[in-house]
C-alpha cells in the first residue's frame, strides 16, 4: 500500500516515485483536491475513486466514481488484504494536515506493508508559485505550517494564536478562509501588528491560480470582498512585501486562458504540454475519432508490391503512423522503401516520417493538396505517364491531389491506413465550459475537425475564439458560418502557438 502526496495542482509537481507507484496500482483511492492530469498515470484498468467532500474544488466532475470518507478505510484494507496494490492519493503531502496517522493506524492494525511517498506541501509551493521568499536574511529566518480549522475532538489544547504571534518568522496557514476572522484576531491580539502584510494564494498550481495582497487586519473583508474559497494558503509575515506584483507563474503568456484541443487525444499530448508550458488551461475533446481501416487487406497488397511505386505519398501524420506501423506489423521494415521516394504534405507529416527515420523527399511549401500535386508533376518530370504514385489517405477527404496527379497521366494507387469519424457528442463538463463561455479559444487543425465542431458544438462556437491551422481551414470555417479569430501563418501546431500568442 503506497501513501501519495500529490502536490498542490501541477502536474508536474509529481515525483517519479510517484509516478511509478501508480503504474502498478490496482486501486486508487484520490481526494478531489488532486490534479485530473495525475490519473492518468495510473495503471490501465485500474480502479479509481474519489472521496467525496461537500467543500471540495475542482473545476469539473471527472468521470471517476465516489467514495464515502467513511468508506475509503474499509476498502483500502479490503483491497490490499486481497492482494492488490493499493495507492492512497492525497493534495499537497500527507503528512502535512492530511490526517495521515489516522489511516496508517489502522493499516499497521491489519499488519499490511505500506510506503509513504511525499509530495510538495501546499504551503511550501504557494510560497514559489507567489514568488513569496518563506525566510529572508533581513526579515524572517523560520517558518511556521499552521492550520486554521481545528477539529472539536483534538486531543491537548487547542492551537493558541495570541502565543502564535509571538514566533519570529513567518506563518503559513492552511485551511484558514472560513475561520480568518477568528484566528486574524487573535494574531493582533496576541500582539502582531495589524499592519502586518498578507498574502492569499488562491487554487496554487493550477491554470487559475489568483494571487491577492493585503494587511492582517483587513483579512477577513478581502475574503468577503473577492469571495476566496477553498483551497487556499494565507501567508502572513513581511516577507510578504518581498513578492513581485505578479510572479513568474501568473506572468506567463496565457495564463488565464482556457485552450480547448480537439485533435484526436492521442496526438494532443505534445501539443497539450506546450501550452501548459505558457500557462494556459489546457482541455481536450476529440471532435474525430482515427480507428484502423474498415479492411487491411488493399493496404498489405499495396506494401507487398512496394518496390513497384516510384513514390508514396502521405497526406497527413496520421497516414505515416498507421501505414509505416502495418508494414512493421507484417514482418516488414523500412528497408522496403529503400528505392522509393516519399512526399509528404506539410511538416508535421514531415516530422511524423523522421520519427521511423525517414526523410521527406518533397515537402510543399504551402500545407495543400494542389500545392502537392504541382510539386510532385515537377519531380515526375519528363515523363509523368511513366511514373507510379502511392497516395496513402485517410477514409474522406479532398480528393483533388489523385485527380490532379491523374488528369497528368500519373498512375495513381490510392490505400485507406486509417478511418475518421466524427465524435458528435462532447464530454458533458466541455459542453457546458462551452456554453458558459468560459473557453477562451479552440484549435482547429483540419477541414474534418471544423465540421465536427460545428456540428458539436453549434451556435455555441460563437463563444469562443477559433484558431485555424491553415487557409484552407480558414475557407472551411468561414464556409459554416464560424470565421477563424487567427490562421497560422506557418501551417504547423507551432505556428498556431504563435497566432494565439500574437492575438491573446
Amino acid at each position: 500500500m503506497y501513501f501519495i502526496g500529490a502536490g498542490p495542482g501541477d502536474p508536474g509537481l509529481l515525483t517519479l516515485r510517484a509516478v511509478q507507484c501508480l503504474q502498478k496500482a490496482d486501486l486508487v483511492i484520490a481526494d478531489r483536491l488532486v490534479p485530473p492530469q495525475i490519473l492518468k498515470y495510473a495503471r490501465m484498468g485500474a480502479q479509481i475513486l474519489l472521496v467525496s467532500h461537500p467543500a471540495s474544488f475542482y473545476p469539473f466532475s471527472l468521470d471517476y466514481p465516489s467514495c464515502e470518507k467513511e468508506e475509503v478505510l474499509p476498502k483500502m484494507v479490503q483491497a490490499a488484504q486481497e492482494g492488490k496494490v493499493v495507492v492512497r492519493l492525497k493534495g499537497g503531502t500527507s503528512e502535512i494536515f492530511g490526517r495521515l496517522s489516522e489511516e496508517l493506524a489502522t493499516v499497521r492494525l491489519a499488519e499490511i506493508p505500506y510506503e509513504i511517498v511525499p509530495g510538495i506541501t501546499t504551503g511550501l509551493a504557494a510560497a514559489a508559485y507567489a514568488e513569496v521568499p518563506l525566510t529572508d536574511a533581513e526579515l524572517s529566518s523560520a517558518v511556521a505550517l499552521a492550520t486554521g480549522h481545528q477539529r472539536s475532538q483534538k486531543q491537548g489544547p487547542p492551537l493558541d494564536y495570541q502565543r502564535l504571534a509571538q514566533f519570529p518568522g513567518t506563518l503559513v496557514v492552511y485551511m484558514g478562509i472560513a475561520t480568518s476572522p477568528q484566528w486574524s484576531s487573535d494574531l493582533i491580539r496576541g500582539g502582531l501588528s495589524p499592519q502586518t502584510p498578507v498574502a492569499i494564494v488562491c487554487r496554487c498550481g493550477w491554470p487559475n491560480q489568483q494571487t491577492l495582497r493585503c494587511r492582517l487586519e483587513t483579512l477577513p473583508q478581502t475574503i468577503a470582498s473577492y469571495q476566496v474559497q477553498p483551497p487556499a494558503i494565507i501567508i502572513v509575515g513581511e516577507v510578504v512585501n518581498r513578492m513581485p506584483e505578479k510572479s513568474w507563474f501568473e506572468s506567463r503568456p496565457l495564463f488565464g486562458q482556457r485552450i480547448l484541443l480537439t485533435r484526436p487525444e492521442q496526438q494532443a499530448a505534445d501539443l497539450a504540454d506546450q501550452l501548459a508550458e505558457l500557462g494556459a488551461d489546457v482541455l481536450i475533446q476529440p471532435a474525430i475519432r482515427i480507428s484502423d481501416p474498415p479492411d487491411w487487406q488493399p493496404v498489405d497488397q499495396a506494401l507487398a508490391k512496394l518496390e513497384e511505386f516510384d513514390w508514396v505519398v502521405f497526406s497527413s501524420a496520421n497516414g505515416v503512423r498507421y501505414f509505416l506501423d502495418r508494414l512493421l506489423h507484417t514482418g516488414g521494415d523500412m528497408r522496403r522503401l529503400g528505392r522509393v521516394r516519399l512526399a509528404a504534405i506539410g511538416p508535421g507529416t514531415a516530422a511524423e516520417l523522421a520519427q521511423y527515420h525517414l526523410q521527406a523527399d518533397l515537402v510543399p511549401e504551402q500545407f495543400r493538396a494542389e500545392v502537392l500535386a504541382e510539386a510532385l508533376l515537377q519531380a515526375l518530370q519528363p515523363h509523368p505517364g511513366e511514373k507510379r504514385v502511392l497516395l496513402v489517405r485517410a477514409s474522406r477527404g479532398r480528393p483533388v491531389l489523385a485527380e490532379i496527379l491523374q488528369s497528368a497521366g500519373v498512375c495513381v494507387h490510392q490505400v485507406i491506413a486509417y478511418t475518421s469519424t466524427d465524435v458528435t457528442e462532447p464530454a458533458p463538463e466541455i459542453a457546458q465550459a462551452m456554453a458558459d463561455g468560459s473557453i477562451h479559444w479552440v484549435t482547429v487543425t483540419s477541414s474534418s475537425i471544423a465540421r465536427s465542431l460545428v456540428q458539436m458544438f453549434g451556435q455555441n462556437l460563437q463563444k469562443t475564439k477559433l484558431a485555424s491551422i491553415s487557409p484552407l481551414t480558414s475557407e472551411v470555417l468561414r464556409q459554416l458560418g464560424y470565421p477563424p479569430a487567427v490562421e497560422a501563418r506557418q501551417y504547423t501546431l507551432p505556428g498556431l502557438i504563435e497566432a494565439i500568442l500574437e492575438r491573446r
